[in-house]
């Protein structure tokens, strides 16, 4: 499931499950067609709409959309994000890291980094399995990455130090 926020002020939940599309807990009757280079052809519950992505920050959760002619400013957040609002951990992120934490228990699956590799702000680290779901760990901030703590198919637990930066 996905919040989302348009423009800043209203909320709405959106899910797929069971083939279904669901928005706010309603079902709704949707389709879409790839019309050109981010831009789609929507029909939603019997309305015809144009969307055209114009643009995306480099984590993919903040989009600006052009629907029908009129610019909308996207903010998504998944069941994680809210969970570490939930948790107070939203506003721990720094524009610079000194080390990258496990958020949660899981298993390493795979680094995507190197000792000595610089890195900025979104750049996915290493991937973690946690709970049969595949987490894509992004650095907080920039920096270079320092030492790599951990290895390929090493258990890790929450809080554990991962990558650390310099």
């Amino acid at each position: 499931m996905l919040t989302l926020k348009v423009n800043g002020t209203t909320d709405y939940t959106f899910d797929i499950s069971n083939k279904e599309v669901l928005v706010n807990g309603t079902v709704v009757v949707s389709d879409w067609i790839s019309i050109g280079a981010n831009k789609y052809h929507v029909l939603f519950n019997n309305q015809s709409f144009t969307v055209e992505l114009m643009g995306k920050d480099e984590s993919g959760k903040a989009l600006t959309l052009n629907v029908n002619g009129r610019s909308f400013n996207i903010q998504v957040q998944d069941q994680y994000d809210v969970l570490l609002k939930q948790l107070g951990m939203d506003k721990m992120v720094a524009s610079k890291v000194n080390e990258v934490k496990a958020p949660m228990p899981g298993l390493v699956l795979r680094l995507l980094v190197e000792e000595g590799q610089a890195v900025k702000k979104g750049d996915a680290l290493l991937v973690l399995e946690a709970m049969k779901m595949e987490n894509i760990i992004k650095s907080a901030g920039e920096g270079i990455v320092k030492t790599i703590k951990v290895e390929p198919r090493q258990v890790v637990d929450k809080n554990q130090v991962m990558v650390v930066m310099a």
